[in-house]
Order: structure tokens, then C-alpha cells, then sequence
């Protein structure tokens, strides 16, 4: 099938990112909250001439969309990573948007490299040097709304509240206090767990780290630790991958 232009779909625990896409360019960028996307969404963007790329976390939403659209939707996974390399015990078990995120930052900056993408959960994934770039593994921790929003919902008395930078540590009312704890221990777990990705995987060499993810914009100017922040990253992902599982027709054709 010649196709080249594909419908990109990242869907998250909390919300959905769709975007058309040419073979170089991303298109406008849609977004849905996850608990309401259907096959409608789709339709709306969807042109016949189009392949779909799915990279998705919530597997029941991932079926749904698979059975409205059969023909034509690849879902990202160890057999579709757009020829990532990987050294992972159980391939089968990484999440859709990490390997997205990996093949990106591999091909855009570079191995060895350091992704930190900031969702519902924070996660941190490392792609080693050997085989010019392959995913061996990372980590998993919650992300910043989910502490703050895990405070008011075990607490009685301390408010929800709104994310944004604090304007100093020691906070002169509960909502100032609740996120200058939020914003600033956040900080502190984040240059952590580097550190110790660094010592363990990278001991004499170091790796680019690239941040993408909603909250990433939050901490960027005051963590000065990243060397990448591109909120597109797991879309380009997915582009790249579509590419590999779709190539031109000039490329298809024997030399």
C-alpha cells in the first residue's frame, strides 16, 4: 500500500493527542480526554488515503480503536518501534509511549541518551550506546499533578490546587506551601534519579537528556539539567515509526 501521510494517535491516561502528518511534518494537534475518545474523534481527521499509528497506555481504549479501524492502524510495540534496538528482558512490557519516546530521541539527538517525559507518571528511559542506540530500560515514579492532587485527596483539610512556579520556598498560605513543596521536592527527585541513572549506566561518558511531557515547561528553566525539552517528541516518535512501516515507493523497489 502507498501511503504517505498517516494519522498520528498518543493516547495517554489522561488525555489524547491526535495529529495528521506528512512524511516530514506534524500537523495541527488535537487533543481529546482519554475517557471520551471514540471512533468519531477519529473520523473527523481520518482521510482514506491515510495509515494509522497508535501509541497508546490504556489497553481497553487501544481494542476499541483497533476494531473501528482494522485495515489500516499499526499499535507501537517491540515488533513495531521503527527498528529501535532493544535490550530489555520482557520487551513485551514497555510501555508504547517510552519506546516512542526512545526511537524519537535516538534518531533526533543521539545515544547514549536520557528521556524524561512528564505525565500522569513521570518516567525516565534510557537508550545505551551499543547497536547505535538501545532502549534498556528506566524508571517509573508519579508525576507531579498526581502528588498534588494525592495530598488533597488524602487529606482533610489541604486544598486542591493549581500547578504553576512558586514564587519562594517558604510559603506564606497552605496553597503556597503545597506547591512550593510540590514544585520544588519534584525538582529534587528528578535531578536524584539522573544522577543515578548516570553513575549506574554511564559512569564515564554522558548522555543527552531530552524532557518532553506537560509539566516538563514547569521545570525546565529552573532544573538547567536538560539538554532537549520538545513536547513533540512522542508524536515524532510515532512519525518516525510510520515511516518504517509504510516507506516511499522508491524505497520499496529493489536496487
Amino acid at each position: 500500500m502507498s501511503v504517505n501521510t498517516f494519522l498520528l494517535i498518543d493516547i495517554s491516561n489522561t488525555f489524547t493527542k491526535l495529529a495528521r502528518a506528512g512524511r516530514q511534518r506534524i500537523g495541527r494537534i488535537h487533543r481529546v480526554p482519554t475517557p471520551q475518545l471514540g471512533p468519531s474523534d477519529i473520523r473527523r481527521l481520518l482521510r482514506p488515503e491515510m495509515a494509522v499509528v497508535v501509541c497508546s497506555v490504556v489497553p481497553e481504549v487501544t481494542r476499541r480503536i483497533s476494531s473501528a479501524f482494522p485495515e489500516a492502524v499499526v499499535s507501537v510495540g517491540p515488533h513495531h518501534a521503527g527498528g529501535l534496538a532493544i535490550d530489555y528482558p520482557q520487551p513485551s512490557k514497555i510501555g508504547a509511549d517510552r519506546l516512542a519516546n526512545a526511537l524519537a530521541c535516538q534518531r533526533l539527538y543521539g545515544a547514549p541518551a536520557i528521556v524524561v517525559d512528564f505525565g500522569t507518571a513521570v518516567t525516565f528511559d534510557v537508550i545505551s550506546q551499543a547497536r547505535g542506540g538501545a532502549y534498556i530500560g528506566g524508571v517509573i515514579a508519579p508525576g507531579l499533578n498526581m502528588m498534588a492532587e494525592y495530598l488533597h485527596s488524602r487529606t482533610a483539610l489541604l486544598p486542591r490546587i493549581r500547578l504553576a512556579k512558586p514564587a519562594r520556598v517558604v510559603g506564606r498560605s497552605t496553597r503556597q506551601a503545597m506547591l512550593s513543596g510540590a514544585v520544588h521536592g519534584y525538582r529534587g527527585l528528578v535531578r536524584e534519579i539522573l544522577d543515578q541513572i548516570r553513575r549506574e549506566s554511564f559512569p564515564r561518558g554522558r548522555p543527552v537528556v531530552v524532557a518532553t511531557g506537560g509539566d516538563a515547561s514547569l521545570l525546565e528553566n529552573s532544573l538547567k539539567i536538560f539538554d532537549h525539552v520538545n513536547p513533540l517528541l512522542t508524536l515524532r516518535g510515532l512519525q518516525i515509526i510510520a515511516n518504517h512501516e509504510w516507506p516511499r515507493e522508491a524505497e520499496q523497489r529493489p536496487s
